[in-house]
């Protein structure tokens, strides 16, 4: 008797493939085929963890300290968070407040679980991280895409705020530098969007995996130093990540900063979902906080600038219209309606005919999602002015 496989949940069909992902998979198989393929798609940075957390790792690995954690991550480990906020930000953060998790994925999975009920909305900005929106629908919540623009640096601010709130709004999640603009919120709009939603009995979620590579824009009066959200108000959710700012994407490895009276609803929810981060790139983590590896990340923060005040203009001077200057993360978001073509097939032809690959502006929302493109420069110099070379050669 030949067997009937049972139907997938329905929430399978609402989540839609991360074509970022496709595009590396066609780009990898061109270079298996001999093609010289230039990689700036992917989100990821092409230094690796500094020396300091490869040694932890394996005197970690050599004692054997291997087993699990607590579920809220090692206490050592988030003591040297907290001293980090204080070292870098003037802030007094809580240790018992801080949650280690796998990956900011995991963190925003967790947040989102503990705040979102079925059939709450929660207000994200398109173009936005896509999946952001995935985490919000996987709690049973309605992500409430907004679009932005230039005008607000591509961010919510209180009047988008104010004008999408309904009955069904429960919170919000940003991201500032966000992906995939690379722009930040001005700590006004910081500061009044945590008002406006705070004073609707809403939530915020705050994503702050790439405060760590602010490099600021002093014409739009955007600092270079770091400022969290946390200096805002205490009553919200801090997601922070390991992967970019210290170049560990693959330990996954991140955390969370939570008010203290939520902290139990979290620790209850990574006890069942994920027991605890992994041991061993916590032991490793804890030499990210050296002075050795902290001049590493700073020289490193130094290069990804430079990368950018390459690209920018280089991508400009070829044609593409960016209306803001990138002031974090290692992200263009660059609007190619001039070339008269849609960003899913501009961004095919381009690494079939030029080997550049980067992503098409559908992978981060609906609006005006054909006419934009996103190019990171987390590539060294000399390849970046390669690929802006072979960019120019083809549009020509």
């Amino acid at each position: 008797m030949q067997s009937r496989l049972a139907a997938l949940a329905d929430r399978n069909q609402h989540v839609a493939p991360f074509q970022t992902m496709e595009l590396v998979k066609q780009a990898q198989a061109l270079e298996m085929q001999g093609r010289s393929v230039i990689h700036m798609s992917i989100g990821e940075p092409d230094f690796t963890a500094p020396e300091p957390v490869v040694r932890a790792m394996q005197q970690a690995l050599k004692a054997g300290r291997s087993q699990y954690t607590a579920a809220l991550g090692l206490h050592g480990l988030r003591e040297a968070v907290a001293a980090h906020y204080a070292l870098t930000e003037g802030l007094d953060v809580d240790p018992d407040c801080i949650i280690i998790t796998a990956g900011a994925s995991a963190a925003l999975t967790l947040a989102c679980l503990a705040l979102v009920n079925p059939g709450d909305e929660v207000l994200l900005t398109d173009p936005s991280y896509p999946c952001n929106r995935h985490f919000v629908a996987a709690a049973g919540g309605v992500p409430q895409t907004v679009s932005v623009d230039a005008t607000s640096r591509f961010q919510l601010n209180a009047g988008l705020i104010a004008s999408h709130w309904s009955t069904a709004t429960r919170g919000v999640l940003l991201a500032s530098p966000a992906n995939p603009t690379g722009t930040s919120m001005r700590w006004s709009d910081v500061c009044e969007s945590i008002t406006a939603v705070q004073s609707r009995g809403g939530f915020v979620i705050m994503d702050e995996i790439y405060q760590g590579l602010r490099y600021g824009d002093a014409s739009a009066g955007i600092p270079a130093t770091p400022h969290s959200a946390l200096h805002a108000s205490g009553d919200l959710v801090i997601c922070n990540s390991f992967s970019k700012t210290f170049h560990m994407t693959g330990w996954r490895l991140g955390w969370l900063v939570v008010p203290r009276p939520w902290v139990p609803a979290f620790e209850k929810l990574q006890q069942n979902l994920f027991i605890c981060a992994s041991a061993l790139a916590q032991q490793a983590a804890l030499g990210c906080f050296t002075e050795e590896s902290q001049a590493i990340i700073a020289e490193r923060k130094a290069q990804f600038q430079a990368r950018r005040d390459c690209i920018v203009p280089g991508l400009r001077r070829i044609g593409f219209d960016i209306p803001l200057i990138p002031d974090g993360a290692f992200y263009v978001w660059a609007n190619i309606k001039a070339f008269g073509m849609e960003s899913s097939l501009f961004t095919r032809r381009m690494l079939q005919e030029t080997g550049v690959s980067i992503v098409p502006g559908a992978d981060f929302g609906r609006t005006q999602a054909q006419d934009w493109v996103r190019f990171s420069y987390a590539r060294p110099l000399a390849v970046i002015e390669e690929a802006l070379d072979r960019i120019q050669s083809w549009l020509a």
